[in-house]
């Protein structure tokens, strides 16, 4: 098959299959995304923050963990290192580079639990109705009732400091939003005709939940878990300013920022050039979860 004969396949309005359907969706997806300039450059800082992580033992010119304290905070360019050194001499630009990779598992996880946890608790609470979706609403609400990372401060209080127990932390303070919207699609698809149909044939209520609401809750939840990753993102770096998520000497980017505030007048880049990284790759998750939410849901993209 040619590239213009693939090319007409996927754009074609008549579909013959829902293998063909499901691939020309993607494709006018991805046209789509293509054309906005600015979720390109969300999703090339994205893609290029995944290769520095995969390639950091290539790409870090230093150990991030080799401390010359006869090299302590050197300014950008100085004797090799191109973003200059922390308070221990160790190289920043190696620690942000390392630190790409901690920053990418905290969201990786944050992204596949909360969602979940989300999706779950909302679809139940929508198909089922009456006192399940009283008890599991208002227990939402109670999660809903604090501020994230005040929240998530107590869980790390109680659980103890650690990157995993932030990711536990920020999981279960994250899971009501997408709660939220599951339980609105799901009320909106329960009294639905094919529903009926499935119902009539037999489905019963779990099969109905995963295999015919779970697919239609994914494109809202997916657009939310974008934009929610720069609170996610944030929500890990205050953790870490804090002390209470990846402990020394991990080079975490909050943890960095917190150890540089000390030499904030002098030595600027030791906390600036890590709040950066953080603002950069902030601002690329919510430039990406724009374009998707004009691409999955137009009508709510053009209302923003």
């Amino acid at each position: 098959m040619t590239e213009t004969t693939l090319r007409q396949w996927l754009l074609t309005d008549a579909p013959a299959s829902r293998r063909q359907a499901r691939l020309s969706s993607l494709y006018k997806g991805w046209l789509s995304l293509r054309g906005n300039s600015m979720t390109m450059l969300g999703l090339g800082i994205l893609v290029l923050l995944v290769l520095v992580a995969l390639f950091a033992p290539l790409l870090a010119p230093h150990d991030p963990f080799e401390q010359d304290l006869m090299g302590r905070l050197l300014p950008i360019g100085a004797e090799g290192h191109l973003l200059g050194t922390d308070s221990l001499g160790r190289d920043i630009l190696s620690r942000l580079i390392y630190g790409s990779r901690i920053t990418l598992y905290i969201v990786a996880l944050v992204a596949l639990i909360a969602p979940l946890a989300g999706l779950l608790v909302g679809t139940v609470a929508g198909y089922t109705g009456g006192w399940v979706d009283v008890v599991l609403m208002r227990l939402t609400d109670v999660f809903l009732a604090f501020p994230r990372l005040v929240l998530a401060l107590a869980f790390v209080a109680a659980l103890g400091a650690g990157i995993e127990n932030a990711v536990l932390a920020i999981s279960l303070t994250a899971w009501p939003p997408y709660a939220r919207i599951a339980r609105a699609e799901t009320l909106t698809i329960r009294n639905s005709d094919f529903i009926a149909a499935i119902r009539l044939q037999g489905a019963g209520a779990g099969r109905i939940i995963v295999k015919h609401i779970w697919p239609l809750c994914i494109s809202s939840l997916i657009v939310r878990v974008t934009l929610d990753m720069a609170g996610i993102i944030l929500a890990a770096a205050g953790l870490g300013f804090l002390g209470l998520g990846a402990q020394p000497p991990s080079p975490e980017w909050g943890a960095m920022i917190s150890e540089g505030r000390r030499f904030i007048l002098d030595h600027w880049w030791v906390a600036t050039i890590p709040g950066l990284a953080i603002f950069t790759v902030s601002l690329a998750f919510n430039l990406l979860g724009d374009g998707l939410r004009d691409v999955l849901d137009p009508k709510d993209g053009g209302n923003q």
